[in-house]
């Protein structure tokens, strides 16, 4: 009976989660209350403060669903036995790529943290969580790209902060204007060429 009751608890709290993506991404996030969360998941405001404390703690809970994953592959990343660091790096930046054009979850949740959330006021305790995500990123990735230099697969010359910073940047460039119009370009078709051309910069061959 108890497992029955989390799993019931489970769903619900998904099913708060995804009301709160669709009407984030309608209203955008400062102009949502708990109530319409509420009214969109038809679940009362009780239920949605058994789960979740105030509305940044819901909005974080919506990012850390798809943050998650990505974070256990960085650790992967971070740990991992490839003979070519630089394979696996490139999988991975174009795995959340793929995810961004292919599952509408991650595009939502994208779009809203990008074009639909002031990080000020409440939010800004939610800005300062994100910059540390960036930040073990780009930790996470210049160790990779200076056991690339090690293994011979990255010129000795690469500044390896740089070219994460480079790479982070991209990232984040393609995700911005992609997900503002979507029209602006095909990221599925250009996704994989724009990263080679990339690490063709760095001296990396495509894979």
């Amino acid at each position: 009976m108890a497992r029955k009751t989390k799993e019931e608890a489970l769903e619900t709290r998904n099913r708060i989660l995804d009301a709160a993506e669709v009407v984030f991404q309608r209203n955008g996030v400062s102009r949502t209350s708990l109530a319409d969360i509420a009214s969109e998941a038809n679940v009362t405001r009780g239920a949605i403060y058994w789960h979740f404390e105030h509305k940044v703690d819901l909005y974080d809970a919506m990012i850390q669903r798809i943050i998650a994953p990505f974070e256990q592959r960085l650790e992967e990343l971070q740990s991992h036995q490839h003979d070519n660091p630089m394979t696996f790096v490139r999988a991975l930046v174009l795995s959340i790529l793929h995810d961004l054009v292919h599952n509408p979850r991650h595009f939502r949740v994208f779009e809203i943290a990008w074009h639909k959330c002031e990080y000020v006021g409440e939010m800004a305790k939610i800005r300062d969580q994100h910059m540390e995500c960036g930040h073990r990123f780009l930790d996470i990735m210049e160790k990779a790209l200076q056991l690339a230099q090690e293994r011979k697969f990255l010129a000795q010359n690469t500044d390896a902060r740089q070219a994460a910073v480079g790479l982070m940047a991209l990232m984040d460039g393609l995700v911005v204007n992609w997900t503002l119009d979507p029209q602006l370009f095909s990221l599925d078709a250009m996704a994989g060429n724009i990263v080679d051309i990339f690490l063709a910069g760095l001296g990396v061959q495509a894979t």
